[in-house]
């Protein structure tokens, strides 16, 4: 019987607002907090040769119901994910990692293929077997790693390493003149799928290297790998080689532009900023000209209240008529015409005595 994936433990959707460490949320099947010590292993995976096996107790597969009631810890699930593991990357993590939380308690054994099954049936690898294993023994849901793994699961490899279960991915793997390599798996009710990571995979990451195969011959070349390490030809040596000049030559261009745009917005900055100081200025000088020299100013009332006192000093007012009476000096004698008589200098000259006497003039006189 097929199982049903487990989407609840592989379903790797994060929440805008993850609450737990990294926006791990509930689904991850990880809790928000757990001791670091509890995260980390302090050695890498053992190889299966090297791990002892008591053959003496009878070994029975535990049904699917069961697996997931959970099992005596003395008797984990023993779940089996085999591949090629070539640039181990994060996608094969991520599938060890659904394989190890597919029950709660689960022993992960990792089969990796050696070189010679692997150029066979899928082609050349970039890294060594050595290398590939290394890389899964230290993958941390991994408890143990089968070098040189059968490219076909026989009934004899899985009671050998007492196996109750198969991960993969649900996708048909057609090789070795098969359909589907894991059909007989899938039969025996032993299969349990688990979900690709999509965007990332081996053959993504060759695909980038040799889209860009000069850029990383550069990179190489210029972190003191030869020509010949590279295979490079003599003259995409040189050419390499001339490009890294003019790729340097444009980047000082670009940074020479980047250094006058940068001066350019800097000045203009500074201009625009004096600019609007000289205006602040020059509208504080216009209000200040105009508070003193305008037709109301400052000036204005100056020289008002400085001609009022001027015509104030030349022309100074009157006395007024209640003042005391001041002696003036006399008048100088008048002579009446046609007579004799000296007529009194003033009135103010007379005594009381001459008061009675009168300057009349006659009627001879008049004639």
């Amino acid at each position: 019987m097929e199982l049903p994936t487990s989407s609840r433990l592989n379903s790797r959707k994060r929440r805008k607002d993850g609450s737990g460490p990294n926006g791990a949320t509930e689904l991850d099947g990880i809790p928000p907090k757990m001791s670091r010590r509890s995260l980390g292993l302090r050695e890498p995976a053992p190889f299966s040769d090297e791990v002892e096996i008591d053959y003496s107790k009878p070994y029975t597969r535990v049904t699917y119901e069961e697996a997931m009631r959970g099992t005596p810890l003395d008797r984990p699930v023993r779940v089996y994910a085999d591949g090629i593991f070539d640039l181990f990357h994060s996608g094969h993590a991520r599938a060890l990692m659904q394989a190890k939380n597919l029950f709660p308690n689960t022993y992960l054994i990792v089969g990796v293929c050696s070189d010679e099954l692997t150029h066979n049936f899928k082609g050349f690898t970039v890294m060594n077997e050595n290398e590939r294993y290394d890389a899964v023994q230290h993958c941390r849901y991994v408890d143990e790693v089968v070098r040189n793994a059968p490219w076909t699961l026989t009934p004899e490899f899985l009671a050998e390493h007492r196996i109750d279960f198969v991960a993969h991915d649900d996708i048909p793997y057609s090789s070795a003149g098969s359909d589907d390599v894991y059909k007989h798996i899938k039969e025996a009710g032993m299969f349990a799928p688990t979900q690709r990571t999509e965007g990332i995979s081996t053959s993504d990451i060759i695909t980038r290297i040799v889209r860009d195969y000069d850029v990383y011959a550069r990179r190489n070349l210029q972190r003191g790998y030869t020509a010949k390490e590279l295979n490079v030809s003599f003259i995409n040596e040189k050419k390499y080689h001339l490009q890294e000049r003019v790729d340097k030559v444009k980047k000082r261009v670009k940074d020479v532009e980047e250094k006058s745009k940068e001066f350019v917005q800097k000045v203009e900055e500074k201009s625009i900023d004096l600019i609007q100081k000289w205006e602040e200025k020059s509208r504080e000088f216009i209000g200040n000209f105009l508070e003193m020299f305008g037709p109301e100013g400052a000036l204005k009332h100056m020289l008002k209240e400085g001609k009022g006192r001027m015509l104030q000093a030349i022309s100074p007012k009157q006395s007024p008529s209640s003042s005391p009476t001041h002696d003036r000096s006399p008048s100088p004698s008048f002579r009446w015409p046609f007579s004799t008589k000296t007529p009194p200098s003033s009135p103010a000259n007379r005594s009381r005595n001459e008061s009675a006497v009168t300057y009349d003039i006659s009627e001879d006189e008049e004639d």
